[in-house]
C-alpha cells in the first residue's frame, strides 16, 4: 500500500522542493511554478521511487524530484526513459 502523501510534512516537503525552482526531472522543460494546480504544467513533487513500491521513502527528500502535473500522471508508477541521475551535459 501507498504511504499517504498529505499533512505539514509533506507540505513542507514540496515546499522546500518548490522553492528550488527546477526543470522537470522528466522531460528537462521548464516547469511554470505560477500556474494553477490542475494546470498540466504546474508543479508536482514527484518520487523518483514511487511510493507504491518504496512507501518507506515516501517522505525522504532524497527521493523527490520537481515535475510537471502532465509528466508525474503520466508516469504514474514507472521509471522514467532516462537515468535520474545523469548531468543534462550528457544530453
Amino acid at each position: 500500500m501507498a504511504a499517504s502523501w498529505s499533512g505539514d510534512k509533506a507540505a513542507k516537503l514540496r515546499a522546500r522542493l518548490r522553492a528550488e525552482r527546477r526543470p522537470c526531472w522528466i522531460c528537462r522543460q521548464p516547469i511554470d511554478y505560477n500556474a494553477p494546480p490542475e494546470h498540466p504544467d504546474s508543479f508536482q513533487a514527484d518520487h523518483a521511487y514511487p511510493r507504491a513500491t518504496h512507501p518507506h521513502l515516501a517522505f525522504d527528500y532524497q527521493n523527490l524530484r520537481a515535475s510537471h502535473a502532465r509528466c508525474n500522471q503520466t508516469r504514474g508508477a514507472a521509471q522514467p526513459a532516462h537515468a535520474a541521475w545523469a548531468r543534462s551535459e550528457d544530453f
